[in-house]
């Protein structure tokens, strides 16, 4: 790899690094070919991307990109950053799921929203509903209290005409 491709790559990854909510480092040494192809997919299939770069070369990346927190301490061995542009908890547990199934890949360190995640917290996200699911669990805490009068409301209604009824049979 010459120095232009060098210079290209490390500004790719610094774009990446700009526009994406969540960064994971992962290693995946003892990976095969195959495997490795698997993850890209089930990845790409979140939303997230996967790349390998030389450890330097992401060192100079994250440098250089304000509002990404530092990974370079976590910057040993072979690893692979994996990007997540929008459901980053769907990409983490892409990775945990992996993981778990394979342990040549370790989860290693991230970067949410410029706050530096270990592992732990990373199988903690992966635990998270997506979005889909939470928004779907507010409206259904918002709309409760609503439906809960109108019910009281139809509840009342019904009794004042079951009286009313009543009423007028006691008088015929």
């Amino acid at each position: 790899m010459n120095r232009q491709e060098k210079t290209s790559l490390v500004a790719s990854l610094k774009e990446d690094f700009a526009k994406s909510e969540a960064a994971f480092l992962v290693g995946y040494k003892g990976l095969s070919v195959a495997k490795m192809q698997t993850l890209r997919r089930e990845i790409r299939a979140k939303g997230g991307k996967l790349k390998v770069a030389k450890n330097r070369l992401v060192r100079l990346a994250v440098s250089d990109v304000d509002g990404v927190c530092d990974l370079s301490d976590h910057l040993k061995d072979q690893l692979g950053v994996v990007f997540a542009s929008q459901e980053f908890t769907q990409v983490a547990k892409v990775l945990t799921d992996f993981s778990e199934s394979n342990p040549a890949l370790s989860l290693v360190a991230g970067c949410l929203e410029s706050e530096f995640i270990d592992k732990e917290k990373i199988s903690l996200l992966a635990s998270l509903p997506s979005k889909d699911i939470l928004l779907g669990q507010l409206c259904g805490t918002l709309q409760a209290p609503v439906s809960g009068f109108a019910s009281v409301l139809n509840t009342l209604v019904v009794r004042l005409l079951w009286t009313l009824k009543q009423v007028a049979e006691k008088k015929s």
